[in-house]
């Protein structure tokens, strides 16, 4: 059970008992949507063995034809994955290796699938090394055999695996480059993926001619499967020529590693060639399930709001944008309901899933969700009974230990009271440390599960 460890202090701090009524019913919500993403419960709920007959999502495998099965794969959620899957599969398994993040490895209990740590968000050797394992066990696998691949988000920190002509600190410094600059994870992924050798459907070129089942829980806007972990398992649909396109839009072509804009510039000409493509023959054993995602976290969130007598309205699992300019338009449409009724008349409560980023321009610490509510905080202050909360699926939102933040229209005078200019810390990019001392963090740790950001508007 994935809980709120300071839940009742959270509700607790405001002024009036209306906003603290607006509080519970906000994070009750986000509490549902995380157990709902749960893993575990997805596996067990999805992938079904019955005698010799594996059915996954209504399909079925007929598992007397495999010598071996292999689990490989890595991710946030991977390691309740791998558990879940072990608890159906037992002693058929011959061997796996699964990537998670470090401090995590010894949460999971398995006898037949080992646990490696990596480093996320910004690889390191870990991470390298864990990707070589998988690899290693792919390549032993062969065409009567059977690999199950498990992947969430994170997987791409976490399996990193550079080309040969690109050094892992070169790597580093691309990826802390684009996650300041504004880019979004397909944007992201597109160019991870032509400076690796895993990414991009390697590991299927890798496991082939086995068959290979990928078990994917998505963290992806729209379940884009080359998108996810930067889609190991999948067809690539970008291009070096996209990835070139990318560094320059943000602006950080210049800055990339000489190594990374050689790479990129031979593979734009056809000096190295492409990732795996569709219709690739090593793609015609390859079978890759989506098990879980946003939209099935948000549409709980939305029961459990109904279920406490709330009017509801499901507006996306699709959200993206600047964060803060994502909190500006949360707070007007709260403050359009309690104004007018529009869109939903009040007791309301409107739920959003996606992803945002944030263009980093100061120096402080936070994350896309505490940004979104800081944002927010500014437009609804004095407004009793609005409150915006904002949290990421897998427990840690950006560079903290915080999974998001929540505000109602008494935040801003609390924080003027302790001395604190909310405009100041939000445009330092210091979100965390603004909530840190208003007490608003909301602390799950390590959930176990990524499907990207819930963020919850009710209006009493």
């Amino acid at each position: 059970m994935i809980k709120i460890s300071n839940k009742e202090d959270l509700i607790a701090n405001t002024y009036s008992s209306r906003n603290r009524r607006a509080r519970e019913i906000a994070l009750n919500a986000i509490e549902k949507a995380f157990n709902t993403a749960d893993p575990r419960s997805l596996i067990r709920s999805k992938v079904n063995l019955s005698e010799d007959t594996l059915r996954i999502n209504g399909k079925d495998f007929n598992l007397s034809v495999f010598q071996r099965i292999f689990v490989v794969g890595g991710g946030k959620a991977s390691g309740s994955m791998a558990e879940a899957l072990e608890e159906i599969l037992g002693d058929r398994i011959e061997d796996g290796l699964i990537v998670v993040p470090k401090g995590t490895a010894k949460l999971y209990k398995t006898e037949r699938i080992r646990f490696h740590e990596g480093s996320h968000p910004i690889p390191d050797e870990s991470s390298v090394e864990g990707a070589r394992r998988i690899l290693e066990i792919a390549e032993r696998a062969e065409e009567d055999d059977l690999v199950i691949c498990l992947i969430s988000g994170g997987g791409s920190s976490l399996m990193c695996m550079p080309r040969p002509e690109i050094s892992l600190e070169d790597k580093k410094k691309i990826t802390e480059l684009l996650l300041k600059s504004g880019a979004n994870i397909h944007e992201i992924n597109a160019v991870r993926k032509h400076i690796s050798s895993f990414k991009g459907g390697m590991l299927a070129r890798k496991a082939y001619p086995a068959t290979l089942i990928s078990l994917i829980l998505s963290d992806v806007i729209g379940d884009n499967l080359d998108v996810i972990a930067s889609g190991p398992t999948v067809p690539d649909s970008s291009t070096f020529k996209d990835a070139i396109e990318i560094l320059r839009r943000y602006g950080i072509w210049d800055e990339a590693p000489s190594s990374i804009r050689r790479v990129l510039s031979d593979g734009g000409v056809g000096r190295i060639g492409e990732t795996p493509k569709p219709g690739d023959p090593i793609f015609s054993r390859v079978f890759n399930f989506i098990l879980g995602n946003n939209r099935l976290a948000s549409l709980a969130a939305v029961h459990e709001l109904k279920r406490m007598g709330m009017n509801t309205l499901f507006l996306t699992s699709l959200l993206e944008g600047e964060a803060r300019d994502v909190g500006l338009m949360l707070s007007t449409i709260a403050l359009e309901i309690n104004l007018s009724g529009n869109p939903v008349e009040k007791p309301a409560a409107i739920v959003l899933g996606g992803e945002t980023t944030v263009t980093v321009k100061g120096d402080g610490i936070g994350g896309r969700n505490q940004e979104i509510v800081l944002s927010s905080a500014l437009r609804i202050r004095g407004v009793e009974g609005v409150v915006v909360a904002s949290a990421s699926t897998d427990g840690i939102d950006g560079p903290t230990d915080a999974a998001g933040a929540i505000a109602d229209g008494d935040t801003l005078k609390r924080a003027e009271e302790l001395g604190l200019n909310a405009l100041e810390y939000l445009e330092n990019n210091d979100s965390y440390t603004f909530f840190s001392k208003t007490g608003d963090l909301i602390f799950t740790g390590p959930t176990g599960t990524n499907v990207n950001d819930i963020s919850v508007i009710v209006v009493l």
